[in-house]
């Protein structure tokens, strides 16, 4: 089975700590790698991680304050040192095309990489293939910030005795399902008679916003559901005022969405303790954690 984890590789929020670098987070999934939000320091972290960048081919930012994007310039022109040959696939809100071009070419360097620019202008699929659909949405920040959903794709399970008592194996299995149905000794058998539907996994990132609906409906049924909590619930005035979350928030919105495990991060420089986000959180939402530098959550199927 390929690796399926996300490792942070930064959890802070607008000023880093001796502690917890700016956010990045790397999703590994089937042989694709994600990496969302590259803070300052990103290229450097990877190298803490004991991961090479090269896994990455597709980039998200959700919005274009510094902290989320000040590591994606190092980022490309890392990739592009390695040479890697596959392209990179970059996702940011359309109206931040601007500081794309600035970050991208801030310096000199002969640009090998190929990039593939996807702005965002509107809620929706912004990808799909046979392996991942790719959902974004807007929130509520006060500049235009994206949100992003994952699911892969479903899959078809074969029942094992079900096809032996059948006589049917090896190449007419690959017939059944490419058909829907075989006919073995004048006998039909469908597809649905002999199998079932894995439904893919969903992940979902929710970085800096308010409370909104569009938070909800992306995290709806993720398995692993990585959101903001910038605050805990006694600065609460602050996390309105900066267009942020507390733990509380967070969680409520886990409980709301249906998610499976939720990961809080983003946190204010003013907090060295994380324990008391967890207990926040836990009073509304039982399955919760907290980011910190170079943690890993599994999600095995």
């Amino acid at each position: 089975m390929s690796v399926r984890d996300l490792t942070i590789l930064g959890c802070s929020s607008q000023q880093p700590t001796r502690l917890r670098n700016h956010g990045a987070y790397l999703l590994r999934w089937n042989q694709q790698g994600f990496l969302f939000d590259p803070g300052e320091g990103t290229q450097r972290q990877f190298i803490f991680a004991d991961i090479s960048p090269t896994c990455v081919n597709r980039i998200f930012v959700s919005h274009f304050h510094g902290d989320h994007c000040l590591g994606l310039g190092s980022m490309l022109m890392r990739l592009n040192l390695d040479k890697v040959e596959h392209p990179i696939h970059c996702y940011y809100p359309a109206s931040g095309k601007v500081y794309f071009d600035r970050l991208r070419y801030g310096t000199i360097y002969h640009d090998h990489i190929r990039v593939i620019e996807h702005p965002i202008k509107e809620n929706g699929i912004i990808h799909e293939d046979e392996g991942f659909t790719i959902e974004a949405a807007f929130l509520d920040h006060g500049v235009d910030n994206v949100g992003y959903r994952i699911k892969e794709a479903d899959s078809i399970k074969f029942e094992k005795e079900k096809l032996k008592q059948l006589g049917i194996r090896g190449p007419i299995v690959k017939e059944l399902e490419t058909k829907g149905e075989v006919i073995i000794d004048g006998k039909t058998t469908r597809l649905e008679d002999v199998s079932w539907v894995r439904q893919g996994d969903i992940f979902t990132i929710v970085i800096d916003t308010k409370p909104c609906a569009n938070a909800i409906k992306l995290a709806q049924g993720a398995k692993l559901f990585l959101c903001e909590s910038t605050y805990l619930e006694e600065h609460r005035d602050l996390a309105m005022s900066h267009d942020h979350m507390t733990a509380k928030q967070a969680a409520e919105i886990a409980k709301e969405a249906g998610a499976q495990q939720l990961v809080l991060t983003h946190f204010s420089a003013r907090y060295r303790d994380l324990a008391p986000f967890v207990e926040e959180a836990k009073g509304v939402f039982a399955n919760v954690d907290v980011a910190d530098d170079f943690k890993r959550f599994l999600f095995p199927k």
